[in-house]
């Protein structure tokens, strides 16, 4: 079985029927991209308020992403994603204390490779 087969079969399929699971998972890691760089652009231009609203709207999509991950299918691959997940949280809390946009760079990075593999196994869009 493929990783994409692994990845997968980690989340629950209970999403909205307007799209395949497949690509809600892709929209996800964009949100999580999208909001991360406006984080970090408010860290720059030191708007705290919009530094801690972009920090949270990427949290929830993390917390989002955990949520829906199916241990029972995904077996070690859930796992590991809700490890994975949960440390790209706690360095979204340290910047979010830190007024750091290291942290948040590492988790764009992160994220980066998540899509970019997520799209090469699932073939649902072009890569980044």
């Amino acid at each position: 079985m493929n990783k994409a087969k692994f990845a997968f079969d980690a989340y629950n399929q209970n999403h909205l029927s307007v799209t395949s699971p497949e690509k809600l998972i892709e929209m996800l890691y964009e949100g999580i991209l999208k909001f991360a760089a406006l984080a970090k652009r408010a860290i720059e231009n030191e708007n705290m308020e919009d530094k801690s609203k972009y920090i949270n709207k990427t949290v929830n999509i993390f917390i989002e992403l955990i949520n829906d991950l199916d241990f029972e299918k995904g077996g070690d691959m859930a796992h590991y994603l809700s490890g994975l997940y949960t440390h790209q949280i706690k360095l979204l809390s340290l910047a979010n204390i830190n007024n750091s946009t290291k942290e948040i760079d590492t988790v764009i990075n992160v994220v980066k490779v998540l899509l970019e593999t997520w799209r090469e196994e699932t073939k649902t869009g072009a890569v980044a």
